[in-house]
C-alpha cells in the first residue's frame, strides 16, 4: 500500500510520521520553541528545516519508494519574507514576540475594529499576521522594501522543498489579510496599511500538488523519483479537522 510522509510542527515540538489512511508511525520527533536574540523572539527556522530533512531521510531509509507524497502542517499566523533572489531576508519571528504591543490600536485607527472583522471574519488577536507585518513595516521599513514574497510558515518550508512560491488556503485564513467573500487577499487592507500587493502570492486550495522535490533536496534525504509535495491543510487545526 502506498504511504505518505507528514511533517507536523507545533509550538513546542515537531515530528515526521509515515502512514496510510488507517495507520501511522512516528519516525522522528524533535523539539521546537522560541529563541531569544536581544529583545526579540524568533523561531530556530533553519534548525527546524534540518530536523525535517533528518526525519524525511529516516522515513525514506525505512520505506523507500513506498512513500509517494510529503505534506506539512504548522501553527498559524507566522511568515517569512523573501528577497528578489528568493532568499530569506529575516528569520521568522515567534508570534509571542512583543513587537506587536500597541500595534492593533494603531491599525484600528486606520481600519476600525468592526470593519476589520467584517472584512476578514476571524478573531482579532494581537499575534495575527496583519499586526506582525505592520510592526515589521514600522521597525524595519528598509528590509520590507527588499521583500518580494511573503510566505506563511508551511508555504516557506514547501518552497524550500520544491521551489514553488504559493500560499495554501487554510493557513492564509489565519493572517487577517484574507477576504473570504472574494476568496483572495483583501485589497482594501493591503492598500490601507501600505503593504505591497505584489508580495502576496497566489492562494492555492488545500490538497494542491506542488510538484516534485528539488534535486538537491531529494538527494539529501534519499527520496526516489516521483515523490510529490502536497499543500494539504497546512494550518495544524485544518489538518486536525
Amino acid at each position: 500500500m502506498k504511504k505518505h510522509a507528514a511533517v507536523d510542527l507545533g509550538a513546542d515540538s515537531g515530528r515526521v510520521i509515515v502512514g496510510t489512511v488507517s495507520q501511522i508511525e512516528e519516525v522522528h520527533r524533535f523539539s521546537n520553541g522560541p529563541v531569544r536574540i536581544g529583545n526579540s523572539i524568533f523561531w530556530n527556522f533553519f534548525g527546524l528545516f534540518e530536523e525535517i530533512k533528518k526525519g524525511l531521510a529516516k522515513a525514506f531509509a525505512t520505506y523507500g519508494s513506498e512513500i509517494v507524497s510529503i505534506g506539512i502542517d504548522t501553527w498559524g499566523v507566522d511568515f517569512g519574507l523573501l528577497d528578489e533572489a528568493g532568499d530569506l531576508i529575516s528569520n521568522p519571528y515567534h508570534y509571542r514576540d512583543d513587537r506587536t504591543d500597541g500595534v492593533p490600536e494603531e491599525v484600528f485607527s486606520i481600519i476600525p475594529l468592526d470593519e476589520l472583522y467584517e472584512e476578514t471574519g476571524i478573531q482579532i488577536m494581537q499575534l495575527n499576521t496583519i499586526f506582525q507585518l505592520y510592526a515589521f513595516k514600522k521597525a524595519k521599513p528598509g528590509l520590507l522594501d527588499q521583500a518580494r514574497t511573503l510566505l506563511t510558515v508551511p508555504s516557506l518550508l514547501n518552497y524550500w522543498l520544491t521551489g514553488e512560491k504559493v500560499n495554501e488556503f487554510s493557513h492564509v485564513t489565519t493572517t487577517q489579510l484574507y477576504n473570504p467573500r472574494v476568496g483572495d487577499w483583501s485589497e482594501r487592507i493591503l492598500d490601507a496599511l501600505g503593504f505591497d500587493a505584489t508580495m502576496f502570492t497566489p492562494i492555492v486550495p488545500s490538497g494542491t500538488r506542488l510538484g516534485g522535490l528539488l534535486p538537491h533536496v531529494a538527494a539529501e534525504i534519499g527520496a526516489p523519483q516521483g515523490v510529490e509535495v502536497i499543500a494539504g491543510g497546512s494550518h495544524d487545526t485544518a489538518s486536525a479537522v
